[in-house]
């Protein structure tokens, strides 16, 4: 093989291999602040008050290497319940990456389905028919596989901003 099309392949590999160093396992290399969850208060939707499951928190990035484009999804389930609520999805970090020993600002998640109703908003946390949801969230950065770093109940609390 002629040199110029060996040095061609060789640059090809390095390019395609990462550059960050080692892979991060998110489920030991992140870690969630300030969880706070609640039934955010989404207005009134066709004459009916309507309530969504929201997560809010802060992520610490407790490993050795920079995350690039950090990226959440949360999914919304009702409690014993497999079919999916909603789900929501958000950036943590874009292309500048999340330094090691940085954290996030706050970050807040809504789902875009819940319930709606004719009563009181706090009437229907504290109705005998309501269901109660939990939220699971999943983290990956980069190219690597979505990583599961949380499960949390939501918590029947009216969330108003």
């Amino acid at each position: 093989m002629r040199a110029p099309v060996r040095l061609f392949i060789l640059i090809g590999l390095l390019s395609a291999s990462p550059a960050c160093g080692p892979t991060v396992d998110l489920t030991k290399g992140l870690q969630l602040q300030d969880v706070s969850t609640g039934w955010f208060d989404a207005g009134i939707v066709n004459g009916q008050n309507k309530l969504v499951p929201v997560i809010s928190f802060k992520l610490k990035n407790v490993s050795d290497q920079k995350l690039g484009t950090l990226q959440v999804n949360a999914l919304f389930r009702r409690v014993a319940e497999k079919d999916e609520l909603g789900t929501g999805f958000i950036t943590a970090a874009g292309s500048e990456g999340l330094a090691p020993g940085a954290t996030t600002p706050l970050l807040t998640v809504k789902s875009q389905h819940g319930y709606t109703g004719t009563e009181p908003r706090l009437e229907m946390l504290r109705n005998a028919h309501f269901i109660d949801a939990k939220v699971e969230l999943s983290a990956k950065y980069g190219s690597i596989q979505w990583a599961r770093i949380g499960d949390y109940p939501i918590a029947r609390r009216l969330i108003t901003q």
